[in-house]
């Protein structure tokens, strides 16, 4: 007999994409009175609890919680978890579309080992508008995809925490699973208290650290694919990319070990990068690559130049600034170069100003949270 099964949801104003979930949720197979299929609304304003309750007339296994004034995600989830009875928990989001097969090949690894506490899989995209060109941009650029995240990854087992130096919590070294495709042994989930933390973001990378800490393994299917359909205007991108780096310093501060990383992106290949680390009373981590790099000769070569001419005698700022601007243009073309490969070719600045915006955005909710958190994170180059 198979083993019922828990799906989690959480949404809020999801209009947008919920019915194109729920098709694919309806078409993922499995038997039906073995499942239930939990939706977590925080607060939406939209259509969104409206057809929640028209596919409950005719589907009895899905369910609603409501939860007013919901902070977060993390916290919808935990609401949820409340009333899941399942002996595996599945998350995805009111965004996502899990492919037929999803939950039968999540579960073939917990069959095979019983210290597997979590098991994902790949994040592809699917486009709502074949023609936005931030749906476009983000499926170019592989948002969400573990396999590009960790270097190529095939199928098998998460490396062991080794180290817990910030860039393994949060940085390219921490390995974790997206809410939007991972399933959780319920023995697991009742070892983290059956409860996600209730900040804005990073309550899936906290939740996987606890879980790893007590011993639990984590393994990748990557064929166990949920398309992922992403945000449909670049502020709405910008706000998840800021909130990424908001999350790290929190969790650097909360289950880092007390060292800074400088970690040289423009150095091997990734993603094996130098990383020079040594202990420091305030953690963090240092990434330096083309789009750092791409604004220090930038601004070096600026200097310079209207240094040589306050000072037109001097040569030594005249040669200063010519020596830095072919290096300032060769880390920004190594930065935007991407943007010309994505069609439609000739959108190739619209491309450049969502990468570069992007970044902008990552690094500077990384130096917000770190404000707030006693932390230095410096975020990485794309």
């Amino acid at each position: 007999m198979e083993p019922f099964i828990s799906i989690i949801v959480p949404v809020r104003n999801m209009e947008r994409t919920i019915g194109k979930t729920f098709e694919y949720l309806m078409n993922v197979d499995y038997p039906h009175e073995n499942m239930e299929i939990i939706f977590a609304d925080g607060g939406s304003k939209d259509k969104t609890i409206a057809i929640i309750k028209e596919y409950q007339k005719e589907h009895p296994f899905i369910k609603l919680v409501e939860i007013a004034k919901c902070p977060s995600p993390g916290f919808a989830r935990t609401r949820a978890l409340e009333a899941a009875k399942g002996e595996f928990v599945f998350f995805t989001d009111g965004d996502c579309a899990p492919c037929k097969d999803w939950i039968y090949k999540m579960l073939a690894p917990f069959k095979k080992d019983q210290k597997i506490g979590a098991v994902g899989g790949e994040i592809l995209t699917l486009r709502v508008d074949p023609n936005n060109l931030v749906e476009i941009f983000c499926e170019a650029f592989g948002f969400n995809r573990v396999s590009w995240r960790y270097g190529s990854l095939g199928e098998g087992y998460y490396p062991d925490l080794s180290d817990m130096a910030p860039t393994q919590v949060c940085g390219h070294r921490a390995y974790f699973f997206v809410t939007a495709n991972v399933a959780y042994r319920r023995r697991t989930i009742d070892e983290n208290q059956r409860k996600f933390w209730d900040l804005p973001t990073g309550e899936d990378i906290d939740f996987g650290i606890r879980a790893r800490k007590s011993g639990w393994k984590f393994y990748f299917v990557p064929s166990a694919t949920v398309e992922h359909m992403h945000r449909a205007d670049l502020p709405a991108l910008l706000k998840v990319w800021k909130s990424y780096g908001v999350a790290h310093p929190v969790l650097t501060r909360h289950h880092a070990k007390a060292y800074m990383e400088i970690i040289l992106q423009f150095m091997g290949q990734y993603p094996n990068h130098t990383i020079v680390r040594f202990p420091s009373l305030i953690k963090g981590f240092i990434y330096i690559g083309n789009f750092h790099l791409m604004h220090l000769f930038g601004a070096l070569f600026v200097t310079m130049f209207v240094l040589h001419w306050v000072f037109p005698l001097s040569l030594a700022f005249n040669i200063v600034s010519w020596l830095t601007l072919p290096i300032f243009l060769f880390f920004a073309f190594r930065f935007f170069r991407t943007a010309f490969n994505i069609a439609p070719y000739n959108k190739w600045g619209a491309y450049a100003k969502m990468k570069y915006l992007t970044n902008l955005y990552f690094i500077l909710g990384g130096l917000q949270g770190s404000v707030k958190n006693g932390t230095f994170c410096i975020e990485p180059s794309f």
